[in-house]
Order: structure tokens, then C-alpha cells, then sequence
């Protein structure tokens, strides 16, 4: 099993906070900028649009007035009102019997005259339309009228939605294969890309022209300052939450292990006691025997030996009554039943609750630690305090005993496995092992390789395992060089939840 270590989880959340801050940011200030090309395109072609439909009614105006004019069209539209009003009129011409079209004015103006006499409305030329010139032709009676048009003269500055010089939104009209561009944008604005991108005909029947806007975006365009500031504040929020996460932990499995140290006490005590009331037992008997047995031959004697009579039976009390505080002693102390506790959980939960209790000593021994689970195993029905304290008791051994290891080398193995009824946890470690000597009286009391130990600790876990229907030994395995226990448990299947043991 891989262990992820805590600094990524939270570089994790980090990352996950951040980027989903930053994308929403990103979001708004994109939804934002797209809102403001739409309505400014919408305006645009607005105000476009109104100018094509100026230039229809200007020449309807003069087909139903028919107003004469000059062979110069030039003068003609400098002369009359139209080119104060509307700057983009270059000229005016009259096309009469006796007075044709201009002669350097396009020559389909008389093929355009006839499909506006057909249609009842205004044509158009767009010969000129990549140099900005649109010639517009009005069919009338006697005379036709025709406009020549600087199309980039037609945009209203005053109510044009873009700031000029400085826009980035590419803007440009389209007829056929000319084109003419009103508003350059950006230099890059043509390039490929990300873009947004709108295409609407002017509303206008005799200049359909196509209206093209766009907008090419750019990494600048997202508002960075807002989003590290929000990087910034996740950092510092979640160093806030990791370091009073790590405050509770510690708080937390500080009471554990004093915990597991008041438990592994009491069981201690109740071992010592159990075995000073076997101790002491036969000795108190016999001085109970031999005071009743003096008290019997004391009757034998002379009548004055009453005083020695009852100093006998006052022996026998004192006797007694100190059996008596040895057994009361032994009743207090002596290590609960586990079958009375017993709750159904998973052994992996708890091989994971006792390996994060010492998740301090194992960084602190950089010690790897390798937990195989190589299938599923069913849930046990154990005293949770009794099985901590047994994986406590063999990982803290297994820790210690890789002291004079360097730190390179040290590894832990736990498995775990099942076989018939029976659940197997192994702990192995690649320390030095156990001596020879000293296997045959491994679980024995009081039998110890460090020079301040007690020696009862592996005899506690062997009677807790006991106590829960197992039990605990020494195995050989190749896998590493050091010791190996072996827990061997009941495996108890029922359709009871599976309950996670807290120490």
C-alpha cells in the first residue's frame, strides 16, 4: 500500500481550491467581456445600418423631387446640404436623356439603373469597395439619381461603441470576394485562435453589406492579479487549517498513547499481581497450617499456655487476613475480561489507527513502511483496546529494534491475510532479530534484549491474543532479515456494519 504524505494531500487541496477560485474568476471576468462585445457589436451594426438606410432615403428623396444638377458630381455634393450632414457623400450625379453618367464613375451604373427600376429600390456597386467606395444608383422618372459613398466616413465617431485608435475588436464590411476594413484592431487580431467572432448584414435592401467583428483573446485578458490573490488566500487559509489539523493530531494521539501506556499499565499490574497472589498464596497457607497445627499441640500443654493459644490464633487471623488483601488486590488489578468488550471491526482500520498513533516515531526513525492486503478480509469480533494494544506493543518493538539500522534501510512489512477461519497480521522488520537464546523464552516474563525494559510486553500481547480466541508467535520469513510475529485471529462473518475501532 502507497502512503500519501500529508504535505501532498494538502498541496492537493491547495491546487484543487486554487485553480477552482482562479477558473470561476476567469469565468466571471470572461462572461464579462463577452457580454460587452455582444452589446457593442449589436451597436454597431446598429448604427451602420441606419447609415444605409440614410443613404436609401436620401435617394428617394431626390427620385420623387427631382431636383436638377450639374454634370459635376463633386460640386453637386459640395454645394447642397447632404455633405455638411453626411460627410460620406462624395458625390451626387443625375442621370437624364440628355445628360448621362459620369464617364469615371463605374459603367454598371446604367445596368444598376435598371435593376432599381425594376426592383423600386436602390443598387448598389461594390467594385470600389476594397478602397472604401460604394456607388449607390436610385431609378426615377424623368431622371435617376446615384450616390458615390466614402464608407469609412459613414461611421458615427461620437456614438461609435469602441474607443478609437486603441481597440482591440477587428471590424470590417464584405460583399462578394472585397472587402473593407473599418476598424484594424489589434496586430494580432487576425491570427488563429481563441476568438470570439459575429457576422450580421447590415439592415439595409440596397446594401446588404456583411458586417464581420472580432475579438481575439489573450492570456493577458484574465484577470491574474485577482487570481493569485486568491492563490494567496487559499495558501494562507489552508496553512492556517493543516496547522491546527496537526495541533489536534498531536493533541489527539497524545491521548491515545497515554492512553494504550494506561492500559498497557494496568495489564502490567494485573500480570505482577497475578503472579505475587501465586507467590504469595502458598506461603500464607502455610503459615495458616502451621499456626493452626501449633495451636492443636499448644491445646496439649499446660493450662497456662493460654496466652500462647491465642497469639496463635491471632497469627492465623493476621494470616488470613492478608490472603484476603492479596486476593481483594488481585480482583482489582487483574486485566478485565475481552470478551466482555468485543465489537465487530476491520483489522486493516485498525493496523491503519495504530500506524498513524506512531506516525511521529516512524518519520522521526524514517522508517518505510510496506502494509500488503493482498484481498478483502472479513471484519473481526475482538476487544479493539486489547488488539491496539498488541499492534501497538509490535510495532513500537519493531521500531526499536532498527535503531542501529541506518536509516536508508529500515523497513517495515505488515500483511495481512486469511486462510480458512483464521486471519493472519504478520509485522516484520529488517532489524537484527531475535538472539537465539533467548527464542525459547521469548513470551516468558520479565525476558528482555533492552537494558530498561520490563520483559512483559510481549507476554501482555500473547494473553490479550489469547483472550480474543488467538494467538501470537514468533515465525521465520525470508522477506527481510529481521523478526517476524505473527497474530493469528477468529475470523467471525456476520451482517453487522463494520464499526472502525477508536483506541
Amino acid at each position: 500500500m502507497t502512503w500519501m504524505k500529508p504535505w501532498q494531500g494538502w498541496l492537493l487541496a491547495w491546487i484543487v481550491t486554487a485553480a477552482a477560485g482562479a477558473g470561476w474568476l476567469a469565468q466571471q471576468r470572461l462572461q464579462a467581456l463577452h457580454e460587452a462585445f455582444t452589446t457593442n457589436a449589436r451597436v454597431a451594426h446598429r448604427l451602420l445600418s441606419q447609415q444605409m438606410v440614410q443613404h436609401d432615403a436620401i435617394l428617394a428623396t431626390l427620385a420623387l423631387l427631382q431636383p436638377p444638377l450639374t454634370a459635376d458630381a463633386r460640386a453637386n455634393a459640395a454645394t447642397s446640404e447632404l455633405a455638411r450632414l453626411y460627410p460620406q457623400i462624395l458625390g451626387v450625379a443625375q442621370h437624364r436623356p440628355d445628360q448621362p453618367w459620369p464617364t469615371h464613375w463605374p459603367a454598371t451604373l446604367s445596368w444598376l439603373e435598371q435593376q432599381s427600376r425594376a426592383s423600386g429600390h436602390a443598387h448598389m456597386d461594390t467594385s470600389q469597395l476594397a478602397q472604401g467606395t460604394l456607388f449607390l444608383v436610385q431609378a426615377g422618372s424623368p431622371s435617376s439619381y446615384a450616390l458615390q459613398l466614402h464608407l469609412p466616413a459613414s461611421v458615427p465617431a461620437e456614438e461609435w461603441p469602441y474607443p478609437a485608435n486603441r481597440s482591440p475588436v477587428r471590424i470590417w464590411l464584405t460583399q462578394g470576394d472585397q472587402a473593407l476594413i473599418l476598424q484594424a484592431g489589434e496586430a494580432k487580431a487576425t491570427t488563429h485562435g481563441w476568438a470570439w467572432t459575429l457576422t450580421k448584414t447590415l439592415a439595409s435592401p440596397s446594401q446588404a453589406l456583411d458586417l464581420h467583428e472580432r475579438y481575439k483573446l489573450h492570456a493577458r485578458l484574465l484577470p491574474w492579479w485577482p487570481m493569485l490573490a486568491w492563490a494567496a488566500l487559499c495558501a494562507l487559509v489552508l496553512a492556517g487549517l493543516r496547522a491546527a489539523w496537526q495541533q489536534r493530531t498531536a493533541r489527539l494521539r497524545a491521548e491515545q498513547l497515554l492512553q494504550h501506556g494506561h492500559v498497557a499499565r494496568l495489564n502490567t499490574l494485573g500480570e505482577l499481581a497475578a503472579g505475587m497472589a501465586h507467590e504469595l498464596n502458598q506461603p500464607l497457607t502455610a503459615i495458616l497450617s502451621n499456626s493452626q497445627a501449633a495451636r492443636r499441640l499448644l491445646d496439649d500443654t499446660e493450662p497456662d499456655l493460654d496466652a500462647a493459644r491465642q497469639a496463635m490464633a491471632q497469627a492465623a487471623e493476621q494470616a488470613k487476613r492478608a490472603s484476603g488483601v492479596v486476593g481483594r488486590l488481585r480482583r482489582l488489578v487483574e486485566r478485565p475480561n475481552t470478551t466482555a468488550h468485543t465489537q465487530q471491526l476491520s483489522l486493516q482500520h485498525a493496523v491503519n489507527d495504530a500506524l498513524h498513533l506512531l506516525e511521529a516515531e516512524l518519520r522521526q526513525h524514517q522508517t518505510q513502511v510496506q502494509h500488503v492486503v493482498p484481498a478483502p478480509l472479513p471484519p473481526l469480533q475482538i476487544d479493539p483496546v486489547a488488539l491496539q494494544q498488541i499492534l501497538h506493543n509490535l510495532l513500537v518493538n519493531a521500531l526499536q529494534a532498527m535503531d542501529k539500522i541506518p536509516p536508508a534501510e529500515r523497513r517495515l512489512e505488515i500483511e495481512q491475510t486469511q486462510q480458512g477461519p483464521w486471519v493472519y497480521l504478520r509485522v516484520q522488520d529488517n532489524g537484527p532479530g531475535i538472539a537465539p537464546e533467548i527464542r525459547d523464552r521469548l513470551f516468558t516474563p520479565f525476558t528482555t534484549t533492552r537494558s530498561q525494559g520490563l520483559g512483559l510486553g510481549l507476554t501482555l500481547s500473547e494473553s490479550l491474543a489469547e483472550s480474543m480466541g488467538g494467538h501470537l508467535r514468533l515465525v521465520e520469513r525470508a522477506a527481510l532479515r529481521g523478526a517476524c510475529f505473527e497474530l493469528t485471529l477468529p475470523a467471525r462473518i456476520t451482517a453487522a456494519p463494520i464499526t472502525h475501532a477508536q483506541p
